[in-house]
C-alpha cells in the first residue's frame, strides 16, 4: 500500500488541532513525488500513486452555498496530519480506540457522500438527542408555568423562597457536573444518559405529592443532581459523529430545541393546567405528573437508541447490520479524526484519572471561557424566571401568562440560529457571542428608568419580550470551549467547568430580583445593566488574549527551521492547546 508523503513539519492550525490547513497551488514533479506549494508557502510532497486530496476551499458548509460551483463528486478528504509519514505516527489513534478498525489515512470520499452522510447522522443521532434535551428542559423549567396557578401559594412560599428553590437547584446542578462528566467518560454517555434521565423522572414525577417549602427545595437539589451534568454529557456524546465546526452548528440546532421546549411547555401548561380540580388536586401538580412521565419513557427509549459510537450501532433495536453501513462507518471515523486527531486519544470508555484531572483544571487558558460563562446571561435570567409572576402580576390570568411566554421564544430561537451560523460563516466568535449583550442593553436602560406599576401594561410586556428575545451566546462558547480544549480528556473536563460556571451564574442570577425590589426592581434592573456593560468589555479582553497568545506562537514558530520543527513535533511533551502548532480560536 502507498503511503502519503508530505513536508517534515505541519504549519500551525487555528482552534482545530494539529491540522495543515491546504489550498493547492502550482506544482512540480521530481523523483516520483510531486512537490505542490501551499499557498502559506509549506512545501508538501505528494507520492504519485496516491489518491489525491480535497482543496479545503471547495469545501461547502451550509446548504445554501452548494445552489452553484458545488461538485458532489469532487474529493471531499482534506488534508490533515495524517498525509505526513513524519507526523502520522504522533497522531495515530491508540490501540484500544473503538473505531480504529476504521481507521484509513489513505479513505477517500466525495462531498456528496459525506453531505448524505451528514443528514444520515443529523436523523438518526441529532434529532434524538434534542429530544432528550427537550426532556430536562421541560422537567427543570416547568416551575415558571406552576407559578402562573398559584403554585406559591398552594405550597406557602414567598418569592425569595422561590428565589432559594431556584438557587439550591443550580447549585446541586453545579456541584453535580465534573462528577457525571467523570462518571459519564467510564461508563460512557450512551449508558450514563438514559440512566440520568429515567432517575431525574422519577422526582420530577414525585413533585406531584409536594407539601411544603421543605419537600420543595428537597425535590429541587435531588433534580440539580441528577440533571447535572447531562449537558456536557451529550455534547461530548455529539463529538464522537461531528467536526467543530458541525458540532458548532448543531449545538444551536440543540439549544434551539430547549426554546421549542418552552414554547411546547406553554401549550401543554395550558393544557394540563386547566386539569385544576381533578381528584381534588391542583393543576401544577398534574403538570409535574405527566411531564415527568414524559420523560421518564425518553430515557428508556435512550438505552436502546443512542449507540455508544459510529461503528457500534448494531442491537436489536438499531438492527443486526447497524445504521451504518462499513463504508459510511469508515468516512464519519476519518472525517472526524482528520479534523480533530485528539478524538483517538482516549476511547470512549476511558476513565478520567484524578492527574489527569488536575492536569486540565489548570489550563488556565481556558479561564477567560469560564469566566465568560459566569455572567454571559445575567442581563437575561431574572426576566425570564419572573416572567409569568409578573404577567401574573400585570394582571394576566394563568393561561394568558403562559400563552403571552411564547412569542419571545420564537423570535429568540430564529436569532440564535442567525447567530451561529453567522459566527462560523464568517469564522469569529467573540464578536457574535457578545451580540446579545448589545441587543439586551437598550431594554434594560428602558427598565431602570420607567415606572412600571404605572405603566400600560401592554408595553411592560412588549419591552420584556423584546429583551428576551436576544440571542444567547451559548451554543457558540460551548463550541469555542470545545475547540479550544484540543484533547479528549481536556474536553471532558473544560464542558463541564465551562457549564459549573453557567450554572454559578444561574445562581447569582436567580438571586438579584427581591422581594422588597417588586414590583418594579429597580435596584435589580440596575445590577443587569452593569452586568451587561461589563460582559462587554469581559469579552474584548479575551479576544485581546487569543489573539496575544496566537501571535507569540506564531512568532516562535516562525523562527524556527523546519528540521527544529519536525524536532519539535517528535520530541515535545507539550499536549493539546499547550503544542506550539495549535492556534486558539477567538
Amino acid at each position: 500500500m502507498s503511503t502519503v508523503l508530505a513536508g517534515p513539519a505541519a504549519p500551525p492550525s487555528h482552534g482545530y488541532g494539529a491540522i495543515p490547513s491546504t489550498d493547492s497551488g502550482n506544482s512540480s514533479s521530481s523523483g516520483g513525488l510531486n512537490t505542490v506549494l501551499e499557498k502559506d508557502g509549506t512545501e508538501v510532497k505528494v507520492a504519485d500513486d496516491v489518491p489525491p486530496l480535497g482543496v479545503p476551499g471547495q469545501e461547502k458548509r451550509f446548504w445554501f452555498q452548494r445552489a452553484r460551483e458545488y461538485d458532489p463528486d469532487a474529493i471531499a478528504t482534506l488534508p490533515s496530519v495524517y498525509d505526513n509519514p513524519d507526523t502520522i505516527d504522533r497522531y495515530k489513534p491508540r490501540d484500544d480506540w473503538e473505531n480504529l478498525h476504521r481507521f484509513n489515512p489513505l479513505a477517500r470520499w466525495t462531498w456528496g457522500e459525506e453531505h448524505a452522510l451528514i443528514r444520515k447522522i443529523d436523523f438518526r443521532i441529532l434529532i434524538f438527542a434534542c429530544l432528550c434535551f427537550m426532556a430536562l428542559e421541560l422537567d427543570r423549567a416547568n416551575i415558571q408555568q406552576a407559578n402562573t396557578d398559584n403554585f406559591l401559594k398552594d405550597l406557602h412560599l414567598t418569592t425569595n423562597d422561590y428565589n432559594l428553590g431556584n438557587t439550591v437547584f443550580k447549585a446541586a446542578f453545579l456541584c453535580a457536573e465534573l462528577p457525571s462528566q467523570l462518571v459519564s467518560k467510564w461508563m460512557g454517555p450512551d449508558r450514563w444518559i438514559p440512566m440520568q434521565m429515567m432517575i431525574w423522572s422519577i422526582v420530577a414525577t414525585c413533585q406531584f405529592w409536594l407539601k411544603g417549602r421543605t419537600s420543595f427545595l428537597t425535590c429541587r437539589a435531588l433534580l440539580g443532581i441528577l440533571q447535572g451534568g447531562f449537558i456536557p454529557d451529550i455534547i461530548i456524546y455529539l463529538s464522537y459523529f461531528y467536526k467543530h465546526h458541525e458540532l458548532s452548528l448543531r449545538l444551536g440546532f440543540f439549544w434551539t430545541a430547549m426554546s421549542l421546549a418552552d414554547i411546547l411547555a406553554g401549550f401543554f401548561a395550558y393544557g394540563l393546567l386547566h386539569m385544576r380540580g381533578v381528584q381534588g388536586h391542583a393543576g401544577w401538580r398534574w403538570l409535574f405528573l405527566i411531564e415527568g412521565l414524559g420523560t421518564f419513557i425518553v430515557g428508556f427509549s435512550a438505552t436502546f437508541l443512542m449507540p455508544p459510537g459510529p461503528c457500534q450501532t448494531a442491537n436489536w433495536a438499531r438492527g443486526k447490520n447497524g445504521w451504518f453501513t462499513p463504508r459510511e462507518e469508515e468516512i464519519i471515523v476519518n472525517r472526524v479524526i482528520r479534523d480533530d486527531p485528539s478524538k483517538g486519544s482516549m476511547h470512549n470508555r476511558q476513565p478520567v484519572t484524578p492527574k489527569l484531572l488536575w492536569k486540565s483544571l489548570k489550563d488556565y487558558d481556558l479561564w477567560p471561557l469560564y469566566l465568560i460563562g459566569l455572567t454571559f446571561s445575567i442581563p437575561y435570567t431574572p426576566p425570564q424566571q419572573y416572567l409569568t409572576l409578573s404577567l401574573r402580576g400585570l394582571g394576566f390570568d394563568t393561561f394568558q401568562s403562559n400563552l403571552l411566554a411564547i412569542p419571545w421564544t420564537v423570535v429568540h430561537v430564529i436569532l440564535l440560529l442567525a447567530v451561529t451560523y453567522s459566527a462560523e460563516i464568517f469564522g469569529e466568535l467573540t464578536f457574535h457571542a457578545m451580540a446579545g449583550q448589545f441587543w439586551a442593553i437598550p431594554f434594560l436602560v428602558w427598565l431602570v428608568v420607567a415606572n412600571i406599576a404605572t405603566t400600560n401594561k401592554w408595553i411592560v410586556w412588549t419591552v420584556t419580550t423584546l429583551l428576551l428575545c436576544g440571542p444567547t451566546a451559548h451554543p457558540i462558547q460551548v463550541g469555542w470551549n470545545s475547540r479550544n480544549s484540543n484533547t479528549v480528556r481536556s474536553r471532558t473536563v473544560s464542558a463541564a467547568c465551562y457549564n459549573m460556571f453557567v450554572q454559578a451564574c444561574g445562581i447569582i442570577s436567580s438571586n438579584i430580583y427581591r422581594a422588597d425590589d417588586a414590583p418594579n426592581y429597580k435596584r435589580g434592573n440596575k445590577a443587569l445593566l452593569g452586568i451587561a456593560c461589563g460582559n462587554v468589555g469581559l469579552y474584548c479582553a479575551t479576544k485581546a488574549y487569543y489573539v496575544w497568545r496566537n501571535k507569540s506562537r506564531d512568532g516562535k514558530w516562525a523562527s524556527m527551521t523546519e528540521t527544529q520543527r519536525l524536532e519539535y513535533l517528535e520530541t515535545t511533551t507539550d499536549e493539546g492547546n499547550k503544542r506550539l502548532d495549535f492556534r486558539f480560536a477567538h
